[in-house]
């Protein structure tokens, strides 16, 4: 198809990236945002999230004139939908979290009426399984006077794809070109018309499949993630317990040629693997037992950690009886869901920091190298410290991301009376 203009819907850690390559490409992009203060930021030229190479590509693609941002849709060839997909809130914990589709919902809304004949619709953000289908449902019943896939006609006005990003934070811009990329039309037509939109940029393997397939495949990479790493926070807990070095224990395990443990951690965070496995589970509760059994295992890790805080916090008192609580200072070192970004998104860090200033009475300070203020309410109850200075106040240290900053740290150059590293950096 001959494209010349598109409207992505949602200019966040997504759609942003993937606006911002295809206007690099000389096509006219417009972006479309609900906040008004990431499009203006946008059309400065500049970004609101941190992602490498990509503050240059928006910044000549605005400055050329191919890349606006509005919190309006834009007639275009093409409609890339990329908005968040979390859960719907819900008072019961034990409760199978139920994915929230209103933004979806809300971008079916936002476009239907500039739609046109031989437009393509693609929706990008990570979905459950017929969500894709049923956008197409929504859109018909917004737009009844244009034919769709589902209408089963030789020909349709609006061709209807799902085909999800795959990509790393950190490396977005890169792997977005480079990556193979997965295309599940509803009809063969609308792979076809997809894969001609993304072969503008992607340099990796178009790959054709249905728009159900698309949607299970990108699920399922992530699920199979949560999986390994439920094992390995698990057997964590195991060596905790039996006083067995777990780093040590998992390099030894590796050395076997079949064998690849990944690492423990605090948890697991962000918007995929962290939520992508409960749109699996949400369709199938009674199959999916071992997903939502590691999903169990990765969301108590977060308190598990707390309960190392709590053991320290015992051990500096018994040793040093004259203190109390108000005496001791706690450092938490990393908020983010991973190592050097700024997304805070279901970041377990973020979740044990949260609870340790709810729990600390004594000083307690935070260092996150991405980012220039704590989030709230955690800016009431900690201060956002250099790592130089955490590490000469703190008397106990609870180490929750692997930045590069603390990877360079020499540990061996302070004296902290007990460290909590639950990421391996300085326990090998």
């Amino acid at each position: 198809m001959n494209v010349k203009n598109i409207c992505v819907i949602g200019l966040g850690y997504i759609g942003l990236p993937t606006a911002a390559i295809f206007a690099s490409r000389k096509i006219q992009v417009y972006g479309v945002d609900v906040n008004e203060e990431a499009v203006n930021t946008i059309n400065q030229g500049k970004i609101h999230i941190i992602e490498p190479e990509l503050d240059a590509i928006v910044f000549k693609a605005v400055q050329q004139g191919y890349l606006h941002a509005s919190t309006e849709a834009q007639a275009a060839d093409a409609f890339l939908i990329a908005v968040p997909t979390p859960f719907k809130e819900s008072d019961d914990p034990d409760s199978i979290p139920e994915p929230d589709l209103h933004f979806i919902h809300q971008a079916a809304e936002t476009i239907a009426p500039v739609l046109d004949k031989g437009n393509l619709v693609i929706l990008e953000s990570t979905s459950p399984v017929g969500t894709t289908e049923l956008l197409a449902q929504w859109l018909k019943e917004m737009r009844p006077d244009l034919s769709f896939p589902q209408d089963g006609a030789d020909e349709i006005d609006i061709n209807v794809a799902h085909c999800p990003e795959r990509v790393l934070p950190g490396k977005v811009v890169r792997e977005l070109v480079h990556n193979d990329r997965l295309i599940g039309g509803i009809t063969p037509e609308c792979s076809e018309k997809s894969v001609e939109l993304y072969k503008i940029f992607v340099d990796g393997e178009c790959i054709v499949t249905n728009a159900r397939t698309a949607e299970m495949a990108k699920l399922t990479e992530n699920a199979s993630r949560d999986v390994s790493i439920a094992f390995a926070n698990e057997l964590s807990i195991i060596c905790e317990q039996l006083d067995i070095n777990v780093w040590e224990l998992i390099r030894l395990a590796n050395r076997h040629p079949r064998v690849n443990i990944l690492q423990p951690g605090p948890g697991v965070g962000g918007h995929c693997i962290a939520v992508d496995p409960w749109f699996i589970v949400s369709k199938c509760p009674e199959q999916a037992k071992m997903i939502s059994l590691a999903r169990g295992i990765n969301n108590s890790k977060p308190d598990w950690v707390i309960g190392q805080y709590l053991k320290a916090v015992d051990t500096l008192l018994s040793n040093e009886p004259s203190k109390t609580v108000k005496d001791l200072c706690v450092a938490c070192l990393g908020i983010a869901f991973k190592a050097d970004i700024d997304d805070l998104r279901e970041s377990p860090a973020l979740d044990i920091t949260n609870k340790i200033a709810e729990m600390h009475e004594g000083q307690l300070l935070v260092v996150e190298p991405n980012i220039s203020t704590l989030p709230s309410p955690l800016n009431e109850k900690a201060k956002l410290s250099t790592l130089n200075d955490a590490m000469i106040e703190a008397d106990i240290v609870v180490l929750l991301v692997d930045h590069k900053a603390f990877k360079r740290f020499d540990i061996k150059k302070v004296n902290i009376p007990q460290i909590i590293d639950s990421r391996g950096l300085w326990s090998e």
